[in-house]
């Protein structure tokens, strides 16, 4: 049995499909009419900016669904661990808009493979260094979790 999703309590009982593509319409809802002050505000002190938040979104958009890809293309597949300021530090010239754009446009992207992945390819077991033995599915709840919980985040950006 997988290792507990870090962002399970997020996702609640919400199908993770669903989320996977609700989720990034309310941040764009939200954040879309957001001025370059406005997406520079955090939703607490030291906390990532909300403009850092959506360059965060975009990369693990990039990063997770390619695990997926991986996992569910191959035998024996290990992922390999990323440090995410370490990341965020790369692409943090980034605009807010432009985050968003790619985060949205990832994900559409995205949406449409993990709707095409039979049974099979859902239940497809890969290791990762931290987590030991997952499967496919575990990365879209992940993601799906992980959405709701920086939209948490930002809801609260004042």
């Amino acid at each position: 049995m997988p290792t507990k999703n870090p962002y399970a309590d997020d996702l609640g009982s919400l199908d993770p499909l669903k989320a996977l593509a609700d989720t990034p319409k309310k941040i764009q809802r939200l954040v879309g009419p957001w001025n370059k002050r406005q997406l520079e505000r955090s939703y607490a002190p030291g906390k990532w900016s909300a403009r850092r938040i959506l360059v965060h979104l975009a990369q693990a958009e990039l990063a997770l669904t390619t695990r997926v890809r991986y996992a569910a293309s191959q035998e024996g597949y290990t992922a390999q661990t990323f440090d995410q300021d370490a990341w965020l530090a790369l692409d943090d010239h980034a605009d807010g808009p432009t985050a968003l754009d790619a985060y949205t446009a990832l994900r559409r992207f995205n949406l449409a493979m993990f709707r095409s992945l039979t049974p099979d390819q859902r239940e497809r077991t890969f290791s990762h260094p931290e987590y030991g033995a997952l499967t496919v599915w575990w990365i879209a709840s992940q993601i799906a979790g992980h959405d709701i919980h920086h939209l948490k985040q930002i809801e609260t950006v004042q």
